[in-house]
């Protein structure tokens, strides 16, 4: 990541590199605050620690000086307790945090703020990053615990590197920079010598003010955050964004959604990324279609990443991914591995039917919850839907949905119309519980789905 920063701090040019709620943060700043973080870390010796922030600035500052300084560094998902910052230590052996939170106290880690890091002391600053400067990324956590996906910044920085400079593009950050869509999206901004706009909380509310108030024309986010931005915009009665640029990842895309955003942003581009956190960036999309398009399984196999269909779930071997996870063996780089993406090839498609872990049990019949959603999301008056399993001692699991509708629908003509939407379906794919919510549980502007009592 340093050598992306000090490339744009050589440009003549007065933009910033990064625009929060109350404060512009330029190259040259965030170079010598990265150089500052290298310095310390190296006259203290540190080589592993978790930050627990969510201004932009202060992460990027410490993620860059950990790489220059070969320390592998790893951002934490936004507490709310004292307590998961210390179950996340703990679990991933950290025995040094940085934050500028003052409530985080334990005898068994050091808790330090940036001012305390680089004071008392420094270490001259390499010239270039060693050959090792591990990261450790952890998973969204959307079906269980996260886990810690081990990176180099030599390899995840490496498709950034020979980016074209657009110092005069701005890109919503929708993303934390705990997730690896968000590091994929700061990269990108900075190998292009461009801005990153990163409100705070990262929440399709907050992000509408600021393309507002920033004139952001670029933004990337998950089909869920997406989602909430099309019905924030119609609610609001604003100004719509007069966006160029609309990236979508992290998620499976409904057809309905892209219609909506080619609908309310005209003027945009639309593509959708397919990736993960352990094998980088597989696919980007661009044809206002969901799904891959089934040449992207035919497509060069000596490439650095590769895919395939093994009994209905996506394969991968990428050779800039992860490698490994943390507390695990180290992965074969040319190994084929399970993405836990269950894929159908529909005509010249290859569509997304969910995660492995989301499968509903229903007396022993597997039920996509996708396809569900895809059907009732097509209904007037559907603003948003979420399908999952809800536990039944009869047959185990039974398939529920819940909706949030839009402000003028009639609830029991919506449940009639879902209800006759799903009457064709296999009996055991039919919704047997149909709720209407004010909102749906995401986790990291991710839907969460999976078996609830």
């Amino acid at each position: 990541m340093i050598e992306l920063l000090r490339r744009a701090a050589l440009v003549d040019d007065p933009r910033p590199a990064i625009i929060t709620n109350d404060r512009e943060v330029s190259y040259p700043q965030l170079v010598a605050e990265s150089h500052a973080v290298a310095s310390a870390l190296l006259h203290r010796g540190i080589t592993r620690f978790g930050i627990v922030d969510d201004d932009a600035a202060r992460i990027v500052a410490l993620l860059a000086g950990a790489s220059l300084a070969g320390a592998e560094a790893c951002v934490y998902p936004p507490v709310h307790s004292v307590d998961e910052a210390l179950e996340l230590a703990g679990r991933f052996d950290h025995d040094v945090l940085v934050s500028e939170r003052t409530d985080i106290d334990s005898d068994d880690i050091d808790v330090l703020c940036i001012a305390d890091l680089v004071a008392g002391g420094s270490a001259s600053v390499p010239e270039a990053p060693p050959r090792s400067r591990p990261l450790l990324v952890l998973t969204t956590g959307t079906t269980g615990l996260p886990r810690g996906a081990r990176q180099d910044w030599s390899r995840v920085v490496r498709p950034f590197l020979g980016l074209r400079a657009e110092p005069s593009e701005r890109w919503l950050l929708a993303y934390g920079l705990h997730q690896f869509g968000g590091l994929q999206l700061l990269l990108h901004v900075l190998g292009e010598g461009a801005t990153v706009v990163a409100p705070t909380p990262r929440r399709p509310r907050e992000g509408i003010v600021a393309m507002r108030r920033f004139g952001v024309r670029h933004a990337s986010a998950t089909p869920t955050y997406w989602r909430f931005v099309v019905a924030e915009l119609r609610s609001d009665g604003g100004e719509v964004p007069p966006l160029q640029q609309i990236t979508l990842s992290g998620e499976a895309v409904q057809s309905r959604l892209l219609d909506e955003l080619t609908s309310m942003f005209p003027g945009a581009r639309v593509s959708q990324i397919y990736g993960a956190n352990e094998s980088g960036t597989l696919r980007s999309v661009r044809d206002n279609r969901n799904g891959l398009p089934l040449s992207a399984l035919t497509e060069d196999p000596d490439a650095d990443i590769a895919i395939k269909i093994v009994d209905g779930e996506l394969w991968v071997r990428s050779r800039i991914g992860m490698l490994g996870y943390y507390g695990e063996p180290p992965i074969d780089p040319d190994a084929w591995r399970p993405t836990g993406d269950l894929v159908e090839i529909v005509g010249d498609r290859v569509k997304f039917r969910g995660r492995a872990t989301e499968i509903i049990n229903v007396g022993g019949v597997k039920v996509h919850p996708l396809p569900i959603e895809e059907r009732i999301s097509a209904i007037d008056g559907v603003q948003f839907v979420r399908v999952f399993g809800r536990t039944n001692a009869l047959s185990g699991s039974i398939v529920a949905v819940e909706i949030v509708a839009s402000a003028d629908a009639d609830a029991t003509k919506l449940d009639e119309a879902v209800r006759a939407a799903c009457a064709d379906l296999p009996r055991a794919a039919r919704p047997r519980s149909i709720k209407f919510v004010d909102t749906v549980e995401t986790t990291g502007n991710k839907v969460t789905r999976g078996a609830r009592a």
